[in-house]
């Protein structure tokens, strides 16, 4: 089968041509993406806590609940409580009071819980497979001191998390090359199925993503628990986590991976040997066009329907076992939660296949042209084609994904999963440069053809010359295939190591001169050594973003606590008139909290009667409510200091926002009122 392309010119003149149209269509569809963003998230956040975090409360609750963004995974251990002392307070056992849409777990709590602060300590796994974890504190009747520390630690972190995380990109990086691999000998260059430097990448590619397939499963334990390695032995932990969807996603690579090992069996087995029985080697005298043909429709040797067929199968196969291995990702991270899941899992598995066909089909050409001196240039040619559309599939589905996980703006720059994308983009945007010069690299290599066969036949002529004179005499003509006969099988076993040695030598020698003689293609190796550099860190970049909190949930749990701030440094003073209708009931409270801020203030309340006198009280009474959050009212009863004078220490406000101050005055046995102002705490 032959195949018929337009001149490398005009592809790139059309090619030009298009980049502006395409350019302001994907900045039309991300700014209408972003526009029309919705409220959703895409990883677990923790939304709300009953009781709040940093509320007092008037007597002991019953429960300790949670509400989360999303589906979580928790168990009987997840959310423990401590009193001041340290001491479990809770019962132990897991409440799931999920309904509908509403995602709530809690836990009870023991019984004549005495005043004081505690401790709620809490460790999930979401739903994108990423463990989460977080503490607040409460405190009954009044806050105290407490000898808990909140846990700093974030769950998944430590060695366990670490070597999980070289797992993954390990994983990644695997994947990446296996499929870009297979795909650049089956749609660039048949005859690579039968190098043997492709080969080895294709299948240290297989080794090194099911090797970190196992060392996910077994690392998930310790890294959704305790992050204690020896967990890694814990069977009951395994089984557990067999049946998460996280698990059977791990399974399923594996046992799709077998499918991957027959795939690269028939693929450098059955395949290489029929692509090896001839084609480009045999026409390197007959020009470049010759050369392009026989890549293209004769590499069966004479017989172009020889692996025609094969070739449509294991294209077929190939990308079906690809996209269930992509698959495996999409089902169990960040495409399988929030809003649209139908659509982001088929986009994500695009999205991974195109970054696999481009980062991995340069690691293959790169091997190619560094290892392999007869690489066809329409073999060069054909992969920059291949690129350019995978770039267009990375483009358009990586902006959907950008879009559903930021949702906004401020996101893209206020988060870290925001900034991590910007990094992205900017490694990509440099990637596309290099790949630019490599362009301009192949254009050279189709218009300055140079004659590989004259320099091969040079080098092998005197590599010949080179092997008739080894032992020391001056054979030249046809005595050189009768001395190449007589070396082959020489007497003395360490003549015959010493002559094979010399050989390997020169044939090394013979391959890197017909490799280098080439000036276009030693620049063209120059760039996609460039090229494949800027990919490793750009996948080391995907790895961890992939592990990093959205920035829609970001954003949903930075703002569950919050609020508009007052002038920081500047105590609250108000000054509240009453009348109580008794004798000697009018007069006024002067009230200063200072330093007016969220945590720990000051109270300090003066009592005048209406000629501005000190008026001692016989009760004094206050209490704080903030009705936007549904805090309070917290009562405080304040210390008298003086006549007419109040003071109370450690008042904490856990929130900031508008907050009511109700004072209740009593000026006598049966006369008191009750006055009320909102004041904004930061």
């Amino acid at each position: 089968m032959t195949a018929t392309a337009p001149a490398p010119s005009t592809a790139r003149a059309r090619a030009t041509a298009l980049l502006p149209r395409l350019a302001l269509v994907l900045a039309a569809l991300l700014a209408t993406l972003f526009t029309a963003a919705s409220p959703a998230t895409a990883h677990a956040a923790l939304t709300a806590s009953d009781p709040k975090d940093g509320a007092v409360v008037a007597t002991a609750p019953a429960q300790v609940t949670l509400s989360f963004s999303e589906q979580v995974a928790m168990g009987d251990d997840s959310i423990r409580v401590l009193d001041p002392q340290g001491k479990r307070v809770d019962t132990g056992e897991l409440r799931d009071m999920c309904s509908g849409n509403t995602v709530r777990y809690g836990t009870a709590l023991h019984t004549g819980l005495p005043n004081g602060t505690y401790t709620v300590a809490w460790q999930a796994v979401s739903a994108d497979s990423h463990p989460i974890s977080g503490a607040f504190t409460f405190s009954i009747g009044a806050p105290s001191a407490t000898d808990v520390s909140l846990p700093t630690a974030q769950a998944g972190g430590g060695p366990v998390g670490i070597a999980y995380g070289i797992a993954r990109y390990l994983s990644y990086a695997g994947f990446t090359v296996l499929v870009g691999g297979a795909a650049f000998i089956l749609l660039c260059w048949r005859r690579g199925a039968a190098e043997r430097p492709l080969q080895k990448l294709v299948v240290r590619a297989w080794v090194t993503l099911t090797a970190a397939t196992l060392a996910m499963l077994v690392l998930r334990t310790p890294y959704t628990g305790s992050g204690d390695f020896s967990d890694v032995f814990d069977l009951d932990g395994l089984r557990a986590v067999l049946e998460t969807k996280t698990g059977a996603s791990l399974v399923s690579r594996l046992l799709l991976l077998g499918a991957a090992a027959l795939f690269v069996a028939v693929l450098l087995g059955v395949y290489a040997r029929r692509v090896a029985g001839g084609g480009p080697e045999e026409a390197d005298g007959a020009g470049e066009a010759e050369a392009a043909d026989a890549a293209v429709g004769t590499e069966g040797a004479g017989k172009p329907d020889d692996t025609s067929d094969l070739t449509f199968g294991l294209a077929m196969g190939g990308a079906v076992v690809a996209g269930g291995i992509a698959a495996t990702w999409a089902l169990s991270e960040h495409a399988s939660t929030g809003i649209q899941p139908g659509i982001a899992m088929p986009a994500d598995i695009l999205h991974l296949m195109a970054v696999a066909t481009w980062l991995g089909g340069l690691a293959a050409l790169l091997v190619a042209l560094h290892k392999v001196p007869g690489i066809e240039r329409a073999a060069v040619r054909r992969f920059s084609t291949v690129a350019f559309v995978s770039v267009l599939v990375l483009a358009v589905t990586g902006i959907y994904q950008s879009w559903r996980q930021l949702g906004s703006w401020s996101a893209l720059t206020g988060t870290d999963y925001g900034q991590l994308l910007l990094l992205k983009v900017a490694l990509v945007a440099v990637l596309l440069g290099i790949a630019f010069v490599s362009r301009k690299w192949t254009g050279r290599l189709a218009d300055v053809p140079v004659a590989h066969g004259a320099v091969a036949g040079q080098a092998s002529g005197a590599v010949s010359r080179e092997t008739a004179s080894d032992d020391g005499s001056d054979v030249t003509g046809a005595d050189v295939s009768r001395e190449t006969e007589t070396v082959t099988v020489p007497a003395d076993p360490q003549r015959a190591a010493q002559l094979a040695r010399q050989r390997a030598a020169r044939e090394s020698a013979r391959a890197k001169q017909v490799r280098d003689a080439d000036p276009d293609r030693a620049g063209l190796r120059r760039s996609v050594l460039a090229e494949a550099a800027i990919a490793v860190i750009l996948l080391a970049v995907t790895t961890v973003l992939t592990s990093t909190e959205p920035g829609r949930a970001a954003e949903q749990e930075t703002g569950r606590g919050s609020s508009s701030t007052a002038v920081p440094d500047r105590a609250v003073k108000i000054t509240l008139p009453f009348d109580t209708g008794g004798p000697n009931g009018k007069g006024s409270v002067r009230l200063e909290l200072d330093p007016g801020r969220v945590g720990a203030n000051t109270l300090h309340l003066w009592s005048d009667s209406a000629d501005g006198t000190p008026l001692d009280l016989p009760e004094i009474k206050v209490a704080f409510t903030l009705p936007a959050k549904d805090i309070g009212p917290l009562p405080l009863v304040p210390e008298q200091a003086a006549p007419g004078h109040w003071t109370a220490s450690a008042v904490q406000l856990p929130l900031a926002g508008e907050w009511r101050i109700d004072v209740t005055v009593r000026t006598s046995d049966i006369d008191q009122t009750t006055v009320q102002k909102t004041v904004k705490i930061g």
